[in-house]
């Protein structure tokens, strides 16, 4: 598979006027007489019969049991409808009611041979998807999986249509469908730095109050610039150049951000100052697909540019990031400087991007390395320490090192790989397999099942395993004729011949490439002498394993026999974990300070968690530590999801009569106020305005709801104080400059786990506690709703005019009963 106008080359090699991928690297040759086990024919073809009866129960169950829902819950066996089911955070945000798992699966159908299912496929897509939908999802995620899966979809169907006998009916719709997903997406380019938003609502976009999104500030590289194939194909197959335009300029823009000295990027951005805003930087979450597209860019559309940066920044990776088989994240402007200690399992897709590259040795050694992590727990945990301990016990069936085994059995033809393939198939078998579908595994170490099977099983996982099983001329297409995208759909490598017309002046010319003309084909596409890329050829990939033999072993050695790994875990007491810590818990302070972890009270009221390793009472404490530090990141993370619901301060004394709607944030302390009708009531300023004091105007706050300012105290203390002076409820202002709901995304006040508050509490940012002052300030009296949804203006207006009748008819009694007493 060679295209392009230039290339890169192995280190030591000249740059050739193409680039050879891995397809034609598959001429090594290993016999038995190397010393390697040779998988026979007979067993490969049993293992792609496994690969396809287990696809066909992972399919079957999806249809059977969750059809037309996103995904499968194989544990309930049901569909998982987003919504209706508990909510998992980010992780639901791929979820838009459009039959997900269905449209990622669509080539995979083809790929596997299952063309009839393939056209069933289709057709219930077409009459039935809709992306109508009101519903707020992931750019990235829906880049990949949708408009990938519809992309790759068309792709197939348009081959079989033009073979004559299936699908003479089809007349694009898929197509049709991907170039409607594209326009939905489009609105989330709309930021001055050209780098998406996060997420987009697919009905209306981003605008505010309706989108229920749009107020983000941050987003991963690998969500920015994991664009450019589907939408650069989006582009070239449908000739509106749009879409290609807007991921050529975020991914130009990333480029521009990159660490000027050090040539590597961050994990995260500020998608509208262009900022970073997390400066780690490594080949796992939040940047792998960003090289992984400026390398396949330049494969799928021609364009060198692409090449060129993705020569710069590997460089730099391997420079700084790759260490020996280890691969660490380090800060991208102290680039010798490691930025934390474990490696995520995402990571596993770089050796098989390195085989595209022709840079084998490295693949070779970071793949063995992986391998061996997964022979200690049977799949490859989340993250794993350098020492190659379990950080994250997670393993939701993922496909990248499955990806990697793939591609370097075809450059290698090692049939080692085959029997990591083989490992890989018969532990998912084994262990994930469940009546209705795969489950994922919640924990590796002791094979807990978790209720998930993610689409990317099935477009991915399989795709790549029956590959590996398959012999080329048992296929019915031809793969050299296409890159894999990142979730492993097929684009033809034709449309780099493609002309789109640009709008933009300034934006990259998307040129035709002209290939040689026959007499030079012979030499111009051929790969680089094998025996330049491997010496000794025949053994070569063994050569590479060989001294890594142990590698894991030597780093993380068994426990011995005579106290097994079942007793160790026995005789330590259960570990704190973050989502279980209470502040004031002396238990918990003492299991802290034991882990090396201090706790420090803000002047603001946050409370923040300092970790020196080195204060830990022992190495396994401080390890403890780290993990439940990573545990309060993550915990935190979720605290400040778009999809908290917020709540509102209404004003509803006159002038405002519910005009007036101010955003708050809610409290993790105290009554609840959704499904309530509120608490009304005077707003009084506390006296101290802080509420770290008994409040010295406590008569006057009697009954009324008080206002006080966020800082020198925990926010569970101020509500205390409140509630002693006999306040209805409490509002807190934010004390930090400029802060304000419509550019941060709304967070509940922690508490301390004491449930001795009764009071409902809110808090307001900055710009709308001051509209709150400044109309205390005007008017003398404000009186408020807190509530969880805002009450329509009229029902305010009408509950005014009662009151106020009554409050006349109450003064003319009044009047009555006075008059009757004098006389």
């Amino acid at each position: 598979m060679c295209g392009g106008t230039t290339g890169w080359a192995a280190p030591g090699m000249e740059l050739g006027v193409f680039v050879c991928v891995i397809f034609l690297l598959a001429v090594v040759q290993v016999d038995k007489a190397a010393g390697v086990q040779v998988m026979t024919s007979k067993e490969k073809l049993e293992a792609k019969k496994q690969v396809l009866e287990m696809f066909d129960h992972a399919y079957s169950s999806y249809l059977t049991y969750a059809y037309p829902a996103d995904e499968l819950m194989p544990l309930s066996c049901k569909g998982r409808v987003r919504g209706v089911d508990p909510s998992r955070g980010d992780v639901d945000d791929i979820l838009g009611g459009y039959s997900l798992t269905l449209i990622d699966t669509l080539d995979t159908l083809a790929v596997l041979g299952h063309l009839d299912k393939f056209e069933d496929a289709v057709k219930m897509i077409i009459l039935q998807v809709s992306l109508d939908n009101d519903v707020v999802v992931s750019v990235f995620e829906t880049n990949i999986r949708v408009l990938g899966g519809l992309l790759g979809g068309h792709v197939v169907a348009s081959i079989l249509r033009d073979q004559g006998e299936r699908m003479q009916w089809y007349r694009d719709e898929l197509l049709t469908l991907a170039k409607e997903c594209g326009y939905r997406l489009l609105p989330a380019f709309n930021t001055t730095t050209g780098m998406p938003y996060p997420r987009v609502n697919l009905r209306h976009g981003i605008v505010k109050g309706r989108s229920r999104t749009g107020t983000e500030t941050d987003t991963c590289t690998a969500c920015a610039g994991t664009m450019i194939l589907e939408f650069g194909a989006l582009s070239r197959l449908t000739g509106d150049p749009i879409f290609e335009e807007k991921a050529r300029k975020a991914m130009q823009f990333l480029w521009e951000r990159r660490q000027r000295s050090s040539d590597l990027v961050g994990t995260v951005i500020n998608i509208h100052t262009g900022d970073w805003v997390r400066r780690e930087s490594g080949v796992g979450a939040g940047i792998d697909s960003y090289y992984e597209y400026l390398f396949k860019a330049y494969m799928l559309l021609g364009d060198a540019s692409f090449l060129e940066r993705f020569n710069t920044h590997y460089a730099a990776v391997m420079r700084y990031i790759s260490q020996g088989p280890l691969l660490l994240d380090v800060h991208m402007h102290k680039p010798n400087v490691v930025s934390r200690n474990f490696m995520d399992s995402l990571l596993a897709f770089w050796p098989g991007l390195q085989v595209l590259t022709g840079d084998i040795k490295p693949a070779i050694e970071t793949h063995e390395m992986l391998y061996q992590v997964l022979q200690r727990h049977s799949f490859l945990p989340e993250a794993f320490t350098t020492d190659f301990k379990v950080h994250w016990p997670q393993h939701p069936l993922r496909p990248e090192l499955v990806e990697s085994t793939y591609f370097l059995y075809k450059a290698t033809n090692d049939p080692y790989y085959l029997g990591v393939g083989r490992t890989i198939m018969d532990n998912i078998q084994r262990h994930a397999r469940v009546p209705c579908g795969f489950a994922g595994l919640k924990d590796v170490r002791t094979g807990s099942h978790e209720d998930r099977m993610d689409s990317y099983f099935l477009a991915e996982t399989f795709k790549y395993l029956y590959l590996l099983f398959t012999e080329e001329e048992d296929l019915w297409l031809d793969l050299d004729d296409y890159v894999f995208t990142t979730e492993a759909h097929l684009l033809p490598l034709r449309l780099a011949t493609s002309f789109v017309n640009s709008t933009q002046t300034d934006s990259p010319t998307v040129t035709v490439t002209t290939f040689p003309t026959a007499s030079d084909r012979k030499y111009q596409q051929s790969c680089p002498n094998v025996n330049y890329l491997f010496p000794g050829h025949k053994t070569y990939a063994k050569t590479i394993r060989h001294p890594l033999k142990a590698f894991v072993e030597q780093r993380c050695p068994q426990p011995t026999s005579a106290r097994p790994r079942e007793k160790i875990l026995e005789s330590r007491k259960p570990a704190l974990r973050a989502r279980d810590f209470i502040a004031d818990n002396p238990e918990h302070i003492q299991a802290l300070r034991k882990m090396g972890i201090r706790l420090v009270t803000m002047q603001d009221g946050r409370v923040q968690l300092l970790h020196t390793s080195t204060q830990a009472f022992s190495p396994d404490d401080a390890e403890e530590g780290m993990r439940f530090m990573q545990e309060m990141i993550e915990l935190s993370k979720t605290q400040g999801e778009s999809d908290l619901q917020p709540r509102v301060v209404q004003l509803s004394s006159p002038p405002f009569l519910g005009s007036i709607v101010l955003t708050a944030g809610p409290a993790q302390f105290g009554p609840d106020l959704v499904g309530t009708p509120g608490v009304s009531g005077t707003v009084v300023i506390g006296d101290s305005i802080k509420g770290c004091t008994d409040l010295t105007n406590a008569a006057l706050v009697r009954d009324k709801i008080v206002l006080m300012e966020r800082g020198s105290c925990m926010f569970i203390e101020k509500a205390r104080r409140a509630q002693d002076a006999g306040a209805a409820a409490a509002i807190v202002i934010d004390n930090t400059q400029g802060t304000s709901s419509d550019t941060s995304p709304v967070f509940a006040m922690s508490g301390d786990g004491v449930k001795d508050v009764y009071i409902p509490s809110v808090f307001l940012f900055q710009k709308e506690g001051h509209l709150l002052m400044d109309a205390i300030k005007e008017h003398g009296t404000v009186d408020v709703l807190l509530v969880d949804k805002a009450q329509p203006p009229e029902k305010i207006i009408r509950k005014h005019a009662e009151e106020e009748e009554a409050r006349l008819k109450e003064m003319d009694i009044n009047v009555e009963l006075k008059v009757k007493d004098e006389l």
